[in-house]
């Protein structure tokens, strides 16, 4: 007995001395402070906050593993605590790093070849968390490894504090899986944060910490024994069963979850921090986002599926707002609708407005014709309609955009020239994949594709007196620098047109959701075939922009300007101003304000009731009226100038060649032979190309060479009658031969 008894002590006094000889031989690793630490921690997630700092979505972005976000001790459950205690380290609070009981214990046992659980502590496992060459292998740890999980343990706890060790491991050990901490276990399998989980929720975690791949009912029986040591009677082992099964077979915690997904995964997935501040505001984020999801709601029926809404900051280009998508209700809820590209419809009319009252060509009490039009182009006929199918003759052109009317807008186009407008919208932020050619008169209906934030920010140029910045959507940036990319007064007088509730009431009425208790200017728009529906518009402060639609391209069914995306506007803006106040803008210098009245052709009857109009200094009338049996000259492409012939007002357009028309020169035929014929509606006027008069009469033949031309019809005194743009591609003339051509 003695001998067998003094052998009994030999184990643990072998290994303490195994130990002593590591300790010198193997140097204790410098882990860091727990502070270091704690600061280097990367969790799987990332999360976005408003401009406050209230979160507002939480995004993975880390495929490989599976961690939740820092929790301090304090914020997991004392029932997760004791067990994780009770099960890994009873003597965790006495102990200096190593439980020499412990070990003593598993070398006896180890002896007499017993089975039972190992003697390393919790600290002992943060140590092997902490260095990959302490980590176990496939066939577990070596003799070194285990002396060097010692010999850092001791070391941990010379420098930290119980709970940091303790709080370090919890948010470090790995379970079941990828899930590693204790934030990702308890959202993905409880659905619930760590200071929520109750006893038996901490005794299944607390079993996945010594067998994460055991088998559902391996480790509800190890749950059981934690569950017992935690309640000493009432623990319901068959119930702990079936509910470590449900729990091991969840999957609560999704990759994504908040309320501004697509901002999210724009900002976090390259971020170098754990938190990203933005400039969203976050109940002006979830209002949006609510607001949009029950109208669309409400336009189930009419086959309307997805939507979009914007909101930015007029001085400084912040985004506030911005939702992608319609979610759940959407068959795409992944794409994101602000930055997709759409045809915008009628919301291009306001650019193309105030570019011709930049460049003079009309007035915002101009007035313009409403009636069948049929434009030649390299084509064929362009037969612009209205939206109701109905021609409303002589307008204004503030009637013709608040009414949103089509023909008028093509005419107006047609004396800017798609090309001019075309580089206009590029200014002004739209990155239009086309050339101005290639769109057609068809740009002034919105045939070109843009995307809701391109658009929405030109809106807020016209806000800010025509000049434009980018958008933000990250705090602390540089205030934005601003480019001046429209005529101010231009800008102003679209803007008193687009507030003006009198000028869209032909074609809204005058109690349409788009009239607001405080100053607004809006404008919406319809692609065709209803594909899209639009409505942007801006306050004092703010300039909003919503789309709806269908992802598909399906067409809507019976959804007019002021029941699709003008409601959720509507909403929007009343929301902002609430408790804020718009005012409307003050008008910019060279401007003049008149007293102006309309005449019917012959009748001396009002075509619109008087009214003070808004002018560019220097194109001010008072009166407007047409002759008897005027009839719009809808081809008077340059300044719209009568021409005078033998002293008499003549009515003059060039019929041949269509605008905008692309020669192209045959490479078999010598280019002295090849000829382009003009013709003129009226005889005895002059051609002049590119400045240089080169013939008179109602046709000429003229030698093409290549480049963009500009082709006048003008009259005696050099006035303008009519103009017009073509090309010619291929190999021509050398210099000599061209300084003969007719």
């Amino acid at each position: 007995m003695r001998v067998r008894g003094q052998s009994a002590f030999r184990p643990l006094h072998f290994t303490i001395a195994i130990f002593l000889i590591a300790a010198c031989a193997i140097p204790a690793r410098a882990e860091g402070t727990f502070e270091q630490l704690k600061a280097a921690y990367q969790p799987s997630d990332r999360l976005l906050l408003d401009r406050r700092g209230e979160l507002l979505h939480r995004l993975r972005v880390d495929a490989t593993v599976r961690r939740g976000q820092w929790v301090a001790l304090a914020d997991v459950s004392p029932a997760l605590r004791t067990a994780l205690v009770l099960s890994e380290d009873k003597r965790f609070f006495e102990h200096s790093g190593v439980d020499w009981q412990a070990v003593g214990a598993a070398a006896w046992a180890n002896l007499w070849n017993t089975r039972t659980r190992g003697a390393s502590t919790i600290t002992m496992q943060l140590a092997a968390l902490l260095d990959e060459d302490l980590q176990r292998s496939g066939g577990g740890r070596s003799v070194v490894q285990k002396l060097g999980q010692a010999v850092s343990a001791t070391a941990l706890e010379r420098s930290w504090r119980k709970d940091q060790i303790l709080e370090a491991y919890l948010n470090l050990v790995p379970f079941k899986g990828e899930l590693v901490g204790i934030d990702a276990l308890s959202l993905t399998l409880f659905g619930k944060a760590a200071h929520g989980l109750d006893a038996s929720e901490a005794a299944v975690a607390a079993a996945l910490v010594r067998a994460p791949n055991a088998s559902p009912a391996q480790v509800a029986q190890r749950a059981c024994a934690v569950l017992r040591s935690l309640q000493a009677a009432g623990a319901d082992c068959a119930a702990l069963e079936w509910f470590t099964l449900g729990a091991l077979q969840r999957r609560a915690f999704d990759a994504s979850e908040g309320v501004a997904l697509h901002v999210a995964r724009q900002l976090l997935p390259s971020a170098r921090t754990v938190t990203v501040r933005s400039t969203l505001h976050a109940p002006l984020q979830r209002f949006a986002q609510s607001t949009l999801l029950q109208h669309l709601r409400e336009l189930a029926g009419r086959n309307v599926e997805d939507g979009a809404v914007l909101v930015l900051d007029n001085a400084s280009g912040e985004v506030l707002a911005w939702v992608g998508s319609s979610g759940l209700l959407s068959d795409a809820a992944e794409l994101d609708f602000v930055s997709a590209l759409r045809q915008p419809g009628s919301t291009l009319k306001p650019f193309l407005y105030a570019q011709a009252i930049a460049e003079r060509r009309i007035t915002a009490a101009s007035l313009i014709e409403d009636s069948d039009a049929q434009i030649p182009t390299p084509g064929g006929l362009y037969i612009p309609q209205n939206y109701d199918r109905q021609f409303k003759g002589w307008v204004s052109t503030r009637t013709a955009l608040g009414a949103s009317l089509n023909v008028p807008a093509v005419r107006t186009l047609v004396m800017v020239t798609p090309d001019a407008f075309h580089k206009q919208l590029v200014r002004l932020g739209l990155p239009l994949k086309e050339s101005g050619d290639y769109y057609g008169y068809s740009l002034a209906l919105g045939s070109a594709e843009v995307s809701l934030l391109a658009l929405t920010n030109a809106y807020r140029a016209l806000a800010n007196g025509g000049r434009t910045s980018t958008t933000r959507l990250t705090t602390g940036a540089a205030a934005p620098k601003f480019t001046s990319t429209l005529d101010a007064r231009a800008a102003f007088v679209v803007a008193d047109m687009l507030s003006d509730t009198n000028a869209r009431s032909r074609s809204f009425g005058t109690d349409s959701v788009l009239a607001t208790r405080f100053w607004t200017a809006v404008k919406t728009g319809t692609s065709k075939d209803m594909r899209d529906n639009w409505a942007v518009g801006w306050s004092q402060r703010y300039t909003v922009g919503v789309w709806v639609g269908n992802a598909s391209g399906a067409p809507m069914w019976d959804v007019s300007g002021t029941s699709g995306a003008a409601p959720v506007w509507a909403a929007v803006m009343a929301y902002l101003h609430r408790s804020t106040p718009s005012s409307a803008p003050k008008p910019p210098a060279g401007l003049v304000q008149q007293a102006v009245q309309f005449a019917a052709p012959g009748s001396g009857a009002a075509l619109e009731a008087a009214r003070s109009e808004w002018f560019l200094a220097g194109t001010e009338q008072p009166r407007f009226a047409m002759k008897t049996g005027a009839s719009y000259e809808y081809s008077k492409r340059a300044s719209g100038l009568k021409c005078m012939q033998n002293g008499k007002d003549v009515a003059a357009r060039i019929t041949a060649p269509a605008p905008g028309t692309i020669v192209a020169l045959d490479p078999d035929i010598p280019p002295q032979r090849q000829r382009l014929t003009f013709t003129a509606q009226t005889p005895g006027l002059r051609w002049r190309i590119d400045d240089k008069v080169v013939g008179q009469g109602s046709s000429l033949a003229w030698l093409p060479w290549p480049g963009r031309h500009q082709v006048q019809l003008v009259d005696a005194e050099g006035r303008v009658c009519d103009a017009l743009r073509i090309e010619v591609r291929g190999a021509g003339l050398s210099a000599a031969g061209r300084s003969r051509r007719p």
